[in-house]
């Protein structure tokens, strides 16, 4: 079906962003993908701005750096969902709009009128996505997670850190922003259906199905051997059947590296680049040089092999700087890596010259703040920052009364009456 010709992938199209932290990179990849979405918070502003970290640790619902990494793209309103006078002016926005997203809980936009039969009734191309713990049906469906309790939900906690200790977390809380990715990808599917049939529909997300996704080789080792992965710590399990553990981080002079011997001709000139830079600066076992790399089976190399490697390896990393080794293996041709802080990453040169990082200017800041930047890069339609993320409210006046015709009187009635 023919749209309007646009500079960017989803530039014709609108999405109504009701999401709150679970959701809000689902609005996000939208904005950054070309639509106009609209942000719409309760009003005085969403909770989500009193997540921290803050801009000069200064506690302010406009200064969340958490909100601003987000909700940049977005315009802005305010609506209050409960009132009378709230639903009625969103469904006038939702009879316009192509998407609506939200992350309430399961039963929660059919108890206020606004489910997705009542707005599909409205407009039958719109494509509603709802992102919930696990889903709107079932027996946990009630549930309400944070972020951690959604990791270990999914299963990415189980494999994650030493086997003595209790599960950990990965790093930053990645539970919600996965199950948005996966809410992002259904939605797009459900648009692209659109386009070719002119029907919308409607998409059931889930963070625990989203997160299985995301539990590197162990539903694997469970789907082909019938065997659940134990947590190892700073190694990885190669095979079950055995019990491998092979090494995987390594300190260095001043960081860590990530490298582990890997098995036939793709891992080849790894393992013989390593062996011979380790050779040449330091006496290794004579089976390591001598070793059939290009017809190694990683699941005859046993743990106790692995060991005697990992002696003069530990010795060896050690002895170098993160960025010698990296380079290092570059010219090699090997499977290491570096493991980059934060700072680092701000660094790297592989992102500065693809000029990754973006200045997005903050007038009510009187600053410029660095974003990461667009996640793809497009020939004919490039992902672009059009706006800083908005302030609460910011485009009330732009959306209500220039787009939707309310008169100002009766913009004064709504905000007296508490609905925006």
């Amino acid at each position: 079906m023919p749209v309007e010709k646009s500079d960017t992938l989803l530039g014709p199209f609108r999405a109504l962003d009701l999401t709150d932290e679970k959701g809000y990179l689902c609005g996000r990849i939208l904005a950054d993908l070309g639509a106009d979405v609209i942000k719409i918070e309760p009003p005085g502003g969403d909770p989500g701005r009193k997540i921290g970290p803050f801009y000069h640790d200064i506690p302010e619902s406009e200064r969340s750096l958490y909100w601003f990494a987000y909700n940049i793209n977005k315009r802005g309103v305010t609506l209050d969902l409960e009132t009378a006078d709230g639903q009625a002016l969103f469904k006038r926005l939702a009879s316009k709009a192509d998407f609506v997203i939200e992350s309430f809980q399961p039963g929660y936009m059919n108890e206020i009128g606004l489910g997705y039969d009542v707005l599909s009734a409205l407009n039958p191309r719109l494509v509603m996505t709802s992102l919930t713990l696990c889903g709107q049906t079932g027996p946990r469906s009630h549930y309400k997670p944070s972020d951690i309790v959604a990791s270990a939900f999914g299963g990415s906690m189980y494999p994650t850190g030493d086997p003595d200790r209790a599960p950990v977390q990965i790093s930053f809380p990645q539970a919600y922003l996965q199950g948005a990715e996966e809410a992002t990808i259904g939605a797009l599917i459900a648009h692209y259906h659109r386009q070719r049939t002119g029907e919308g529909q409607y998409v059931d997300a889930s963070i625990q199905e989203a997160l299985g996704w995301n539990a590197m080789n162990m539903p694997h080792f469970w789907e082909f051997n019938k065997v659940k992965l134990k947590r190892v710590g700073i190694h990885r399990s190669w095979s079950s059947a055995s019990a491998q553990r092979h090494r995987v981080i390594w300190p260095c002079k001043d960081g860590y590296v990530s490298f582990t011997i890997y098995g036939g001709k793709t891992g080849a000139p790894t393992n013989r680049g390593i062996v011979d830079w380790m050779a040449s600066e330091m006496e290794v076992p004579e089976w390591l040089k001598t070793m059939d790399w290009d017809n190694l089976s990683i699941g005859v190399f046993t743990e106790k092999q692995f060991d005697e490697f990992a002696e003069p390896a530990a010795a060896f990393f050690k002895a170098h700087t993160v960025e010698e080794l990296h380079m290092g293996a570059l010219t090699r041709d090997m499977m290491l890596y570096p493991v980059f802080t934060v700072a680092d990453i701000s660094k790297d040169d592989q992102l500065d010259s693809r000029r990754y990082w973006q200045e997005v200017e903050h007038p009510e800041l009187n600053d410029t703040l660095t974003y990461p930047g667009p996640f793809i890069k497009l020939s004919e339609t490039p992902l672009q920052f059009q706006r800083r993320p908005p302030l609460i409210g910011e485009h009330n006046l732009e959306i209500y009364e220039g787009e939707l015709g309310l008169t100002r009187d009766e913009m004064g009635i709504l905000k007296q009456s508490g609905a925006i």
